[in-house]
């Protein structure tokens, strides 16, 4: 950036430079990227491995809901989960609900 506003101020007076004309799109391109890389790609990492680990759970898997239930997968579906609370008490929970599996949660 320095050396852009170098090159601006070498410009002659009265005649904008070249690079003058072109400083608020470099400008925005610059606040794109940095916006894409800080923010938007950590995060679709963070939901590709999300993902990777709901693929990965199997029958009899400890988990932990987002709304903070445990309990143990009974049944896994396509898009549910049967999951076992207590003994003889069993929900059916959405896949997308699930955030973890207990032994993620305890090792952390």
């Amino acid at each position: 950036m320095n050396l852009l506003f170098a090159i601006l101020l070498l410009a002659p007076e009265g005649q904008p430079s070249e690079w003058a004309k072109y400083q608020p799109i470099i400008m925005m391109v610059a606040i794109v990227a940095i916006f894409y890389f800080l923010m938007i790609r950590p995060q679709q990492k963070k939901q590709k491995t999300i993902q990777k680990a709901r693929e990965a759970l199997k029958t009899g898997d400890r988990i932990v809901t987002a709304g903070g239930i445990h309990g143990r997968i009974r049944e896994v579906n396509e898009t549910t989960m049967l999951i076992e609370v207590a003994d003889g008490v069993r929900i059916r929970v959405d896949k997308m609900s699930v955030f973890a599996s207990s032994g993620d949660i305890q090792s952390k």
